[in-house]
């Protein structure tokens, strides 16, 4: 998955937010209190990411044999790594909506 796109985004975002009134030497997750908005963003596509391997290998498990693989646990995996990755999908596509709103703002 290429995040190029998205990691020049957050970018432009954290320093439109540094510029928009964060105390001098702090930085914009420390000004307002909180966790780092990329940080979170990137433990949750590596949490997609982790989904979709362990459904992927199950898969690949039952199909070779294995004696360990039940088709309802693979099914129940695939199901909620397509789930997550279409979240995953759903909050990049409000990112995006979101960035071009703001691109678009007059000053």
């Amino acid at each position: 998955m290429d995040t190029k796109g998205l990691d020049q985004m957050l970018s432009v975002l954290r320093a439109t937010a540094a510029q928009a009134g964060s105390k001098a030497g702090e930085t914009p997750a420390a000004a307002a209190g909180g966790t780092d908005f990329a940080q979170v963003l990137k433990n949750t596509i590596e949490q997609v990411n982790q989904t979709q391997q362990q459904a992927e290998d199950m898969a690949a498990k039952f199909a070779a044999g294995d004696g360990n693989a039940n088709l309802h646990d693979v099914m129940i995996s695939l199901q909620k790594a397509n789930l997550s990755f279409q979240e995953m999908v759903q909050v990049r596509n409000k990112l995006v909506t979101a960035y071009h709103d703001v691109m678009n703002m007059s000053v």
